[in-house]
């Protein structure tokens, strides 16, 4: 089966005949079947198909947050498939960030306890933690909010303590699932805005999983899933972008 590239000298991302098979009972339905893709290091990345496509399971193949059924995937040139539990966790750890829809910040911790959570468990030195992890919410324009516990912020402001606590360890890919699903058209294009900037200064990959349109005015390229494959993928340019309505010219 041909492999689908997207154009670089260097890729952070490799997926190689991908299947994923859950059970349902005693049916077994097959979210993935047999996915190929080459994701470019640096790049702002949209995975996007309807409900049902796959495209949240091929977003946790790529986290590491499953396992593909058959196939390999490849994060940084390591075969994920063939760590163990700890090897897994390491690379989880300093790797790749993660953002998720509902925030998944820690609701009794503070701001700065959040974002330097990940970095305490990767063995920085607390003082040390601290003082990265106030530069990261002066990143994401929460310098002020350090000692905010998350019900005292708004959720535009609790989506980029999450985002601060993604950069926490350097990683080479930010994960984005649903970034934007629980905010407000303006709060979601700030995010959206922060997350293509952050690619940019910091030559981070991000990729999201994603319904939000509004994805595509920064996404590089956008990798469209249907029935469990990759249907295409097209760079921004290829776009051409109406209200209500994407039509998109084929290559």
């Amino acid at each position: 089966m041909a492999t689908t590239l997207i154009e670089s000298t260097k890729n952070i991302v490799r997926v190689s005949d991908v299947t994923k098979t859950f059970k349902l009972g005693k049916i077994d339905v097959q979210a993935l079947k047999g996915v190929n893709l080459e994701i470019a290091a640096g790049q702002y990345i949209s995975i996007m198909g309807p409900s049902g496509s796959g495209k949240t399971t091929l977003f946790n193949m790529i986290g590491g947050l499953d396992k593909p059924t058959t196939g390999r995937v490849f994060i940084d040139e390591v075969d994920i498939a063939q760590l163990d539990a700890y090897e897994l966790a390491w690379l989880r750890c300093r790797k790749i960030g993660y953002i998720f829809q509902t925030f998944n910040i820690i609701q009794v911790m503070t701001a700065i306890e959040n974002v330097t959570l990940p970095m305490i468990f990767a063995g920085v030195n607390e003082d040390e933690a601290v003082q990265k992890g106030r530069m990261l919410l002066e990143l994401v324009g929460l310098g002020e909010r350090f000692n905010h516990k998350p019900f005292e912020l708004s959720g535009g402001q609790q989506q980029r303590v999450a985002i601060a606590r993604a950069l926490a360890n350097d990683p080479v890919i930010i994960l984005a699932d649903e970034p934007t699903g629980n905010l407000d058209l303006t709060t979601g294009e700030q995010i959206i805005t922060l997350l293509k900037t952050l690619s940019q200064e910091r030559g981070v990959t991000v990729i999201s999983a994603t319904h939000d349109i509004k994805m595509l005015n920064v996404s590089d390229q956008v990798i469209w899933i249907r029935d469990g494959l990759v249907d295409r993928i097209e760079n921004r340019e290829a776009l051409t972008i109406s209200v209500g309505q994407i039509d998109t010219r084929k290559k």
